[in-house]
């Protein structure tokens, strides 16, 4: 990664796993106290997180074809996140005691986006 552009897209979308990842874990939380907080904190972030990504997935990249190619990959993964989550939400709403069920679906979601970004 000779541009540095690209760590700001990889940092993007790590930072978007990392909090749909929390969302995960704290929404199949079943210990008495609440989850540490770096799970709170990264849950806490996901909206800033979306907006972000959202913003970096919507502009236009310009480099070489080979950083282009990974930039749009990158991108195409922060859109299907987002849908990821948004279908999530709609689940809860749908089916708002199926909690379990939605934090499945959203964990093989993120699983099968980013697989294909690899590192």
């Amino acid at each position: 990664m000779k541009d540095h552009r690209l760590k700001v897209f990889r940092a993007t979308l790590d930072a978007l796993t990392e909090s749909l990842v929390a969302v995960v874990r704290v929404a199949r939380w079943k210990e008495p106290e609440a989850p540490p907080e770096p799970l709170r904190v990264a849950v806490a972030k996901l909206s800033e997180r979306l907006s972000s990504a959202d913003r970096l997935a919507s502009g236009s990249f310009v480099g070489s074809p080979g950083d282009t190619t990974k930039v749009n990959a990158m991108c195409a993964t922060m859109k299907q996140l987002d849908a990821a989550y948004l279908t999530y939400l709609k689940q809860l709403e749908v089916e708002p005691n199926q909690v379990a069920q939605a934090a499945a679906a959203l964990e093989t979601d993120i699983a099968e986006a980013t697989a294909r970004v690899g590192e």
